[in-house]
């Protein structure tokens, strides 16, 4: 670290990166007082704000000793502001913050910026991989249905739900980016935040309320970048074996009818390593399609014998994962313990609050009560999930917090809204951890926070448009997995085919075999009926999509050796499974603008065909000696058009990779 001090102004510098720039006519630091208005309509938000005041902090005083440093900011002869600066090793600048004006609750921080930076991360991200020239709102909710106000599904969508979303509207927002100077910046905030990359010479971070401190984490690479935040945030666990062993088939309807869905895969050779029944404790028809019942536990109407023949699957190799979300169905049998006990959430007057998921109500656990935490992990995920035999599950809705609500550690739902989702990971967690279920059971979450990657083994993407839309279709999904692998979320993966089906839009035949095309070559393989299974074409429609899916999930088999190992280098060194092409081409000014492409490990190279009716798909490859998987034609670095057959898509291997033997095998035996 270091400290540049003139009359007018100081600069704040590490490992050679200018952090902090500030001068009595541009200070770096504002402060204010304003008032939220939140309006929450089934996960979907309108956020409004009343700033009574921002007050730019111009005066400063310096003082620097050989183990910190400290900068008091002043509004005029007053201290505001007091920062703490830490230099910790050479690994990480942390500047911790003291406020001495309790009505302060905006924060504007301005970090230095170049003008030909690029920025990346905050959360994950489905529109902009490179996050410059835009503003970030951070906030956990619903990411919407078309998430493009231009787009008349997402007019559609928010007319009739309100519910179309933006280009920034997230399940898993994360206040920390990452330059293409190869730093990290994260801000310690739980609130509401705003993060404006619009600014040539700063990006200006903004908070509604008072941030705990700022870090910077620096590195000579982007793989030691990558490893620096795996350190920082926490490393995930390897992903449980049997996940390799083919596609986990999304299907439901009971027992004899999930039964007769696998006899049909496994008759057609389709590798299959788990079947995922979302509806394992009953279902709710409402109008938006089929809800799940959300009191969690085992239906025995709907799966007669189910607490056999999970142990049955199990033997045979196949697992048997659900569905669980902390939020319970009210005046059954769980919330009816919970509210006894005082374990649910309570509104400003002191009664429990009940959450409309769109024509039902639940009540919300309070994950901040330690009591209510230690039984929901013991008495409904152990044993209503664990104990009776499931290998995982989706840990679905962290995203639904209310904020006009009081938890059992003092603070509103305003304040801890984006936390809940970390939170509902740690739950998750522990209760898989003190069951000694670590690396056996995976459960897979949309939402997501600061603190995300140490407690969940694997993101997925949410609810995408059953089209080929870019900002809430296919394309989508890689934008997400390479905006959130960057801060250390190493697996994801998306739900074969989309999900949502709504204002006349179905699944067509194409659009599946192409997402599973893309998701053979990511970490996780699953698919999902979507909200209306009837109105989408799914696995088992027509004998030529059941032999396409015994292709690529063979392939997906096949890849264990090599997805072991990428699933090793995210273990030990936080590299995500799919990455940016630039994380291992730096000197490559093109590869910081790709987004729709990415790198399956180091290795092999994925560009999926994002578009219909098409055979012939447009490439880049950075500069190095390319092999084609399926025809075994080879390419330099640059610009191509190569042939992109259902079936056969875009995905080339290095052919100086230690892996040769096992890509030649799958290009001769496919």
């Amino acid at each position: 670290m270091n400290i540049v001090k003139s009359e007018e102004g100081f600069q704040i510098k590490y490992n050679g990166i200018d952090i902090i720039n500030h001068s009595k006519d541009k200070p770096f630091f504002y402060v204010g007082r304003g008032t939220a208005k939140y309006d929450m309509y089934r996960g979907n938000f309108q956020i409004e704000d009343d700033v009574f005041e921002k007050i730019p902090l111009r005066n400063f005083k310096v003082e620097e000793c050989e183990s910190s440093s400290s900068i008091t900011l002043m509004n005029g002869d007053t201290p505001i502001v007091g920062v703490e600066l830490f230099d910790d090793g050479g690994e990480y600048l942390k500047l911790s913050f003291s406020y001495y004006d309790d009505e302060i609750n905006r924060v504007w921080i301005r970090v230095a910026a170049q003008e030909s930076e690029k920025i990346f991360g905050c959360g994950e991200q489905f529109t902009h991989f490179n996050l410059r020239g835009k503003k970030f709102p951070l906030w956990t909710s619903e990411p919407g249905v078309g998430r493009n106000k231009k787009t008349y599904t997402t007019f559609l969508a928010d007319v009739h739900d309100r519910a179309g979303g933006d280009y920034y509207n997230t399940n898993y927002p994360q206040p920390t980016f990452v330059s293409s100077e190869k730093y990290f910046c994260h801000l310690d905030c739980t609130a509401y935040m705003d993060f404006n990359f619009k600014n040539e010479s700063y990006h200006e971070l903004q908070a509604w309320d008072t941030p705990a401190g700022l870090t910077i984490g620096t590195a000579q690479t982007f793989v030691g970048l990558a490893k620096s935040i795996s350190e920082y945030f926490g490393h995930q666990p390897a992903l449980p074996a049997w996940t390799h062993e083919g596609v986990v088939l999304g299907i439901q309807g009971g027992t004899e009818v999930v039964q007769s869905l696998l006899d049909k895969a496994l008759d057609r050779n389709i590798s299959v390593a788990g079947l995922w029944c979302q509806d394992w404790e009953g279902i709710n028809n409402t109008s938006f399609g089929q809800r799940l019942y959300w009191n969690w536990k085992w239906d025995k109407e709907r799966y007669p014998g189910l607490d056999k023949k999970i142990w049955e699957l199990k033997k045979e190799g196949i697992r048997f994962l659900g569905y669980i979300t902390p939020f319970v169905l009210e005046n059954e049998s769980i919330f009816n313990v919970a509210k006894a006990e005082g374990y649910l959430v309570k509104d400003f007057a002191g009664q429990d609050y009940l959450v409309d998921f769109g024509e039902f109500n639940c009540g919300i656990i309070d994950l901040t009560s330690e009591e209510a935490v230690a039984w929901y992990k013991k008495d409904v995920i152990t044993k209503n999930l664990i104990d009776f035999g499931l290998d995982g599950w989706m840990a679905d809705f962290g995203e639904y917090l209310p904020t006009d609500c009081i938890l059992s550690n003092g603070k509103t739902g305003e304040i801890m809204h984006n936390m809940w989702p970390a939170l509902w990971a740690k739950t998750n967690y522990e209760a898989v951890s003190e069951a000694g279920k670590l690396g056996e059971i995976v459960y897979f979450m949309r939402a997501g926070f600061t603190g995300t990657q140490r407690y969940c083994p694997l993101l997925w993407a949410g609810d995408q448009c059953v089209e080929w839309c870019i900002d809430d279709g296919i394309a989508s999904v890689v934008v997400a997995a390479l905006s959130s692998g960057i801060l250390g979320n190493c697996y994801h993966h998306s739900d074969i085919g989309g999900y949502t089906t709504l204002h006349g839009m179905k699944r067509s035949k194409e659009l599946m075999m192409r997402w599973l095309d893309m998701n053979t070559f990511t970490s996780f393989l699953r698919g999902h009926e979507g909200n209306r299974p009837k109105d989408n074409h799914q696995f088992d429609s027509d004998e030529d999509t059941l032999k396409h899916f015994a292709r690529m999930t063979n392939i997906f088999k096949r890849l264990k050796e090599y997805r072991t190992y990428c699933i090793n280098e995210a273990v030990e060194e936080g590299l995500p499974i799919q990455r940016p092409l630039f994380m291992h081409y730096e000197g490559d000014s093109k590869a910081y603008d790709i987004r729709y492409e990415y790198l399956f490990g180091r290795d092999i190279l994925v560009a999926p065909v994002l578009e219909k009716e098409v055979t012939d798909w447009e490439v880049y490859l950075p500069e190095d000696n390319w092999i084609h998987l399926f025809s075994g034609e080879r390419y330099t670095g640059g610009d191509h058009t190569v042939r992109a057959n259902i079936g056969e898509p875009p995905v080339f291997y290095r052919d100086s990779s230690k892996f040769i033997a096992l890509f030649e095998d799958l290009k001769t035996n496919n």
